[in-house]
């Protein structure tokens, strides 16, 4: 096979990136010998192994330690070290450090742990396209019931911002609703709230609550960078632009400049299931936080998807009380951030729980939850269901309806970091709500006390996705093989990608 022909046939299976790749400089007979066997002085793999993370990069070379003869692999700092270049080589890096040419043409013994192309899931706007999408193709999705409909809309200043709202039908109707029949505004505890995020922001930045269009106004205006100076008509100008890496509003709560242009609104979940803080010992309603689930989601090849059973709970830094009865400002938003990456160091290590360590019983709600919770000892096992169900529908929605944005390789594999919201429904039953998809997730949000979680995430990894691939996992039951490692298989569709 000459390379203009190995050129085309990389092109069928990688289009996203091969127009990239100068095939000239390939050896194709390399590439076509990827399966031959190795050496007996061989490692079976070599690893490069840099994560960048002081917590995270010891609990890897444990994992490979503890799963892996020693025999087996041998350590290398850069892709230079290797023998030869279809030397079997697993990349475990930051994705800014991962070799993608290299995964690219050697999909036979090159290994990563990322997807070169993910946005359909984990940038906010294009998941709510994903999730749109395949809602309208496939009205009974699960998604429908667990994913509040996004309102996207583009804007770079608040002046723009009628311009931006044409087609945000969801959000005119809502405001609509919020006027009674004599053109007055209802009160704010009877309108209907939601949440704007920024689209390509992360850690919870830039969150805000908005019941209206003044008030969504005020937050565009908030961000509005100063004006340094004017055009010569006299229009004044910002030398703010798109790489600005200060924060538009308060430390903390703000938002980088270069993340303002993508929005989505989303309808907020009220009420939501409530706990005392795991740093609290009192039961009255008014110590009661909100709290996110944080699930680590295994994706492996194209496509298998995981679910870690382990799943942690993250709770806001201050007692909950209802969105019409708070301020945008750090104070006011602390009862509704359920990220820990907001909060000190000492305050996150205690608001973060293990899910399954929460009480079986729930406590008396606030009286502004207006459903009545129904005595269920298994609603931990219900909860998780629901997000095992979800997880897969919105895997597989990506994967088959915007295959452009989402592109699993067969030779990578990822940890996703995914957030549900427990909801009270009117009818008093529980429901988990996705709110956003993370790549490479923040595990230091776990904290000391329990590291242990991510340790076996790590060592599922480990024994899921890398023994596998290198041959080393030979005569493993699938199903007996993720037990043992906390992990439940949702997904397994084959894209045809080899």
């Amino acid at each position: 096979m000459n390379a203009k022909e190995l050129h085309r046939l990389s092109r069928l299976t990688y289009p996203h990136v091969c127009g990239k790749l100068d095939y000239r400089n390939i050896d194709s007979t390399l590439i076509m010998t990827t399966d031959a066997p190795i050496s007996e002085s061989e490692p079976n793999f070599h690893a490069v192994v840099d994560y960048e993370d002081p917590y995270v990069q010891p609990l890897i070379i444990s994992a490979l330690a503890k799963h892996l003869p020693s025999s087996s692999y041998k350590l290398i700092t850069a892709l230079s070290k290797l023998p030869s270049s279809t030397s079997r080589i697993l990349q475990f890096l930051q994705y800014e450090s991962i070799d993608f040419e290299h995964i690219l043409a050697h999909p036979a013994t090159s290994l990563a742990n990322a997807y070169v192309i993910r946005k359909a899931l984990i940038r906010k706007h294009y998941l709510s396209h994903t999730v749109s999408n395949w809602v309208t193709k496939y009205p009974e999705s699960p998604l429908k019931n667990h994913v509040k409909p996004s309102v996207e809309f583009e804007v770079d200043y608040a002046e723009f911002l009628d311009d931006a709202l044409v087609e945000a039908w969801d959000l005119k109707e809502s405001w609509a609703r919020g006027v009674d029949d004599n053109g007055l505004e209802k009160a704010k505890e009877d309108r209907e709230w939601w949440i704007l995020k920024p689209g390509m922001s992360d850690r919870g930045q830039g969150i805000r609550m908005f019941s209206n269009e003044e008030e969504l106004t005020a937050i565009f205006e908030e961000w509005d960078p100063p004006s340094d100076h004017e055009d010569e008509d006299g229009t004044a100008r910002s030398d703010h632009n798109g790489d600005d890496p200060t924060s538009a509003s308060e430390e903390g709560h703000g938002i980088i400049t270069s993340q303002l242009r993508h929005f989505v609104a989303q309808p907020y979940i009220h009420p939501p299931l409530l706990f005392p803080s795991p740093s609290s010992t009192s039961t009255d309603p008014s110590a009661l936080r909100k709290f996110h689930i944080r699930t680590y989601v295994l994706a492996v090849g194209a496509l298998k998807v995981h679910v870690y059973k382990p799943m942690l709970a993250l709770f806001a830094a201050g007692p909950y009380v209802p969105p019409w009865e708070s301020t945008n400002d750090a104070k006011g938003l602390s009862a509704h951030l359920t990220n820990t990456c907001l909060q000190g160091t000492k305050e996150s290590e205690g608001n973060v729980a293990l899910f399954w360590d929460l009480p079986s019983d729930f406590p008396p709600q606030l009286p502004c939850a207006s459903a009545s919770l129904q005595p269920d000892p298994h609603w931990k096992d219900h909860v998780f269901s629901q997000i095992c169900t979800t997880t897969a529908e919105v895997f597989n929605a990506a994967a088959r309806s915007m295959s452009i944005h989402f592109q699993p390789l067969p030779n990578a594999f990822e940890i996703f970091g995914l957030d549900f919201l427990v909801g009270i429904e009117p009818n008093g039953e529980l429901r988990a709500y996705l709110l956003e998809v993370n790549a490479f997730p923040d595990f230091r949000q776990t904290g000391d006390e329990l590291k242990g979680l991510v340790e076996g995430l790590f060592e599922g990894v480990v024994g899921v996705s890398i023994k596998p691939f290198f041959g080393l996992g030979k005569g493993e039951a699938v199903s007996e093989r993720d037990a043992d490692f906390g992990f439940e298989q949702v997904l397994d569709i084959d894209l045809g990608r080899r």
